[in-house]
This record gives structure tokens, C-alpha cells and sequence, in this order.
């Protein structure tokens, strides 16, 4: 077994802190790297407090995971010792249910293994994620980093990068399209900036007129102040797509009201309540509310390819280990641009 170091949340009411544990020992297709980075995502702090129910306590969050590989398995193929390697949400999955089979393994049908809060797929022992000093993981769902990023801003890419590149890539959002990303945050900035990249009209909708320069900054052609009335109406059935990245309550009703027809919403973010809607937001313009997930493994390393030939990388704050809960609490508060990221190093 490989002696960790991590912080814990031992209940969902107790916070983070120090707590040492057990990785098991690399097998014959398992690469162990030690972490450098760690993104901080909003689903952290909504499992550490059991938001969404079903939370396996002792926790140790982190799905934006990047550092550099100090250990393989006799079988290992994809990686050695010395190279930049990074894990996102997920750390295996069934590999026999059609999805995993064609490289969606984030939907699949007999359950994936979370990087934290989740199981094994022996479905009994638990995953533990990122916040860590080092982690053992098979090579499928191990992934490549280029050098030619800066690394620590390259670790949110594993969650809000691909939480967004998927769902853009799905619906083959490009050129002549015109895209709104709802919420400018964490996964909001990282979809303007592939939006952009896409070659798509990108116009960034939210609450908030103070954000107006920084949307811009990232690449956004134009800014719609949601709750001015007059410029919310201007822009009814303007869009082909919004991308919906906020994870509180609001109303989808008025979102719907400005697509075209045929238009979709893509809801990325994950509201802790249920959403009501009216049939008729959706009936007359054949519009679409439709989810998406993280990729699978083949688009995410895409993802990070196209990253790596593009520059693009997340905007990121820097922190230390012990600084997490004021971390937690200015993310609350929308009060980070965009992404905490921690150094490991300060573990």
C-alpha cells in the first residue's frame, strides 16, 4: 500500500483537514503520479456538505488533477516515469456496456467510478480524489498533458474545460452560430473561450453588469445584462444555443423565450432544487432543454490536444492547502476569477 497525504471531510458538517490514508499498490496497468495541482470545483464543496445526497465520508475531494508520473505497471504502454499526467472526473468504468465501448464512459450504463465520493468497480471500495499528494490510477483514465501549458491552469480543464468542450462539440457549435453562456464563473469562461475558438457569435448572459469588461477580456462579442428588462428583450429568439452553467435557481422559462426555433438549452450547471417550466416555453419554437455531462476519456484528450495547439487554459487563482475554506466561501459568493486551484505542494 502507498502511505498519502490529504485533506478529509470526516462528516458532512466537520470541514476539511488533514487525514492520512492507504492508495493500494500499482498493478500491471495502474500509473501512480504525484499531484501537483488541483482544481477546485463547485461539486466539491456540494458533496463535502451532502447536497445532493449519498456522500461516502471520510471525503477527500479534487476531480482536476494534474502532476507528473513517478511510478507504472509492467504493462503500462501510454505512460513513463517523468511525463506530465493529469485525471479528471472519473478513474474506470465498466468497459463493457455499449457507451464505455464507444468512449462515452461518463454515461455509463452500469456505473463509472467517480474520482472521489464514488467506489471502486468492485462497487465497495471507496475513491478518493485530488486534494492528495499522490494518486494511483489504470492508464485508460489516466491522461496526457502538453508542456507546452502552464500546468496549474491547465488542472480545471479536466472538469470545467470538458464540461463545456463536450456538450459544444456535440452540438457542432461553430462558425454562423450565435452562442449564449449563461454565467460567467468557472465553467462560463471556459465556454466563451472555446466558443470563441469554435468560431461561434458569443454573447455572455448574466445578472451581473460588473462582469461585462472581464467577458469581453475572454473573447465575447457581446453582454446581456438579464435582469435590464429592455436588454433581455432585445435578444428574444436571437440564440442557437445557450450553454446554462449556473448552478442556483433560475428561470429557465425566460432563457427559453430567446432562442430561435429549433433552438436548445444546454444545462451544465446543477441546481440543488428542481426547475419548473411552462410546456409552452418549449412547444412553439420546437425548442430543446437538453443535459450534458463531462466527455469520456477519447474527447477529453482531445480536449487537451486542442488546448495545447490553441494556448487556451483556464483563469486561475492560486492557493495554499490551508486556505481552502476561504476559497469555499468566496466561491459561494461568485467572488473567484474563475478557478481556485491549490498547490499541492503546500500540502
Amino acid at each position: 500500500m502507498i502511505a498519502t497525504k490529504a485533506y478529509a471531510a470526516q462528516t458532512k458538517d466537520s470541514g476539511l483537514a488533514p487525514w492520512n490514508f492507504q492508495r493500494r499498490d500499482i498493478g500491471p496497468r495502474d500509473v501512480q503520479f504525484d499531484i501537483l495541482f488541483c482544481g477546485v470545483c463547485h461539486s466539491d464543496l456540494h458533496q463535502i456538505q451532502d447536497e445532493w445526497g449519498g456522500s461516502i465520508f471520510p471525503m477527500v475531494p479534487g476531480h482536476e488533477i494534474v502532476g507528473r508520473v513517478v511510478k507504472v505497471g509492467a504493462e503500462v504502454k501510454k505512460f513513463k516515469v517523468g511525463d506530465l499526467a493529469g485525471t479528471g472526473c472519473l478513474v474506470d468504468s465498466c468497459r463493457t456496456c455499449d457507451n464505455c465501448k464507444h468512449g462515452l464512459e461518463q454515461y455509463c450504463t452500469n456505473g463509472h467510478s467517480q474520482t472521489y465520493n464514488g467506489v471502486e468497480q468492485d462497487k465497495k471500495t471507496p475513491t478518493y480524489g485530488g486534494y492528495s499528494n499522490t494518486i494511483v490510477v489504470h492508464e485508460d483514465f489516466v491522461l496526457s498533458i502538453s508542456d507546452k501549458l502552464d500546468l496549474a491552469s491547465v488542472a480545471p480543464l479536466l472538469c470545467a474545460g470538458i464540461t463545456t468542450y463536450s456538450p459544444l462539440r456535440h452540438w457542432k457549435v461553430g462558425k454562423g452560430h450565435k452562442l449564449a453562456v449563461l454565467g460567467l464563473g468557472g465553467l462560463g469562461h471556459m465556454a466563451v473561450k472555446f466558443g470563441v475558438a469554435f468560431g461561434a457569435e458569443v454573447t455572455v448572459l448574466s445578472t451581473s453588469a460588473s462582469k461585462e469588461a472581464d467577458a469581453k477580456k475572454l473573447g465575447a462579442h457581446k453582454f446581456v445584462v438579464t435582469s435590464d428588462r429592455e436588454q433581455t428583450k432585445a435578444v428574444a429568439g436571437y440564440f442557437d444555443f445557450i450553454i446554462d452553467t449556473v448552478s442556483a435557481a433560475h428561470d429557465l422559462g425566460l432563457y427559453l423565450s430567446l432562442l430561435k426555433t429549433d433552438g436548445a438549452h444546454i444545462l451544465v450547471g446543477a441546481p440543488p432544487d428542481p426547475a419548473q417550466l411552462h410546456a409552452f416555453s418549449l412547444i412553439p419554437g420546437r425548442k430543446t432543454l437538453a443535459g450534458s455531462m463531462i466527455g469520456g476519456l477519447p474527447e477529453t484528450q482531445e480536449m487537451l490536444d486542442f488546448c495545447a495547439q490553441h494556448n487556451i487554459v483556464s483563469d486561475i487563482e492560486l492557493i495554499d492547502m490551508k486556505d481552502i475554506q476561504k476559497a469555499f466561501d468566496r466561491m459561494v459568493k461568485g467572488d473567484v476569477r474563475y478557478r481556485f486551484v491549490i498547490d499541492m505542494a503546500t500540502l
